[in-house]
Parts: C-alpha cells; structure tokens; sequence
C-alpha cells in the first residue's frame, strides 16, 4: 500500500506530505462522489472550497443527477462524468467502498487517485484499486490536507506541522497561497 500501517489493519494510516503535497499539486479533475446540496454537510463545503481552490469538480450522487450543486452538474455514477478524472473523493460509508472501486476500475482513463475521506477505510478494496496502479488515501480530507500544506490552516492557531522560513506566495482565489512546491521537506 502506498501508507504506511502503524500496526494492524485497524491502525491509523501515515501518509508522507511529500505523497500528499504531490497528488493535491498534479489532479486537476475531481469526481466526488456522495456530493450534498445540504450546506451543512461536509461534503457540500469540500466540494465549494476544491472548486475555491481551481480544481474542476464533478459532483456524483444518483439522487440528485441533472441538478445542479454550486453551479455544477450532478452525476449519476462515475461513468456519466463527461471528463477524464484525476482522482475520485468518496464521500460514502466504508461498506460502499467495494462497488466503488468496481466502478471506478470499469473507466477508460483510469484516474490515478482514489480518496477516500475521513473515517473511510476498506483496506481489501483499496489493495485492489493499488493493483491497478492507482494510488489510494484513505481516512483524509483533501480539504484538510490542502489547508494544511498550504499553511491556510494555521491561520486559525491549528498546528500543521508544516514550517518553513519562506515567505508564502500568493495564489489564485480569496487569500490563497497554494501549495508551495518548492518547499522542502
């Protein structure tokens, strides 16, 4: 697997920031699947700030396909998604995960992320979709992770473990400072 167990299958996953920084700098094109028109859900507030960020986003929820969410068509299932996707966002239960993957190993490109979201976990089907050649992060929020290496995050006091003496450069969207690629490990 492309993390690193702390133990048992039921052990916390450890992702390098390297790995993280270098999937949220190359995908471009996102599929998230579970997508709410709820403001209060998380996934609704993911999907606003990915797309704050300059991803293009698809929403996926077959419950709400041909509606629109933030100004975006919603999908019923990967395969309707009129785009080659970079990565999928699951934004469903571990349970589902295994149809998912069955889904997302039927597309033509393969996208090369699957990210499954926080408390998302389901390491058999995750093995599978790494098999393939795709990369897989599990029990992690883009919208997190971004924020975090960005240094967005520690505006609110929030420790991110990211340091640098380099004075951030500023991005595109409100008070953006991206990913800064140059910084070093």
């Amino acid at each position: 697997m492309s993390a690193v167990s702390t133990g048992d299958g039921a052990a916390p996953l450890v992702y390098s920031d390297t790995l993280i920084r270098r999937i949220l700098s190359e995908v471009r094109t996102i599929a998230l699947i579970g997508a709410s028109a709820k403001e209060v859900r998380p996934s609704f507030f993911v999907l606003k700030y990915l797309l704050a960020k300059g991803f293009d986003v698809y929403p996926v929820n077959p419950g709400l396909a041909g509606q629109s969410i933030l100004g975006r068509e919603v999908f019923a299932d990967l395969a309707s998604v009129p785009a080659p996707i970079d990565m999928v966002d699951v934004f469903r239960g571990s349970p589902a995960v295994p149809g998912i993957v069955d889904e997302v190993l039927a597309l033509n490109p393969l996208p090369k992320v699957l990210w499954l979201q926080l408390t998302v976990r389901h390491d058999e089907a995750a093995a599978r979709a790494e098999a393939a050649g795709m990369t897989v992060i599990m029990d992690r929020c883009p919208k997190i992770e971004y924020g975090r290496l960005s240094g967005e995050i520690g505006w609110n006091g929030v420790n991110s473990r990211v340091l640098s003496s380099k004075k951030p450069v500023l991005g595109k969207g409100f008070q953006s400072f991206g990913l800064n690629r140059s910084r070093a490990e």
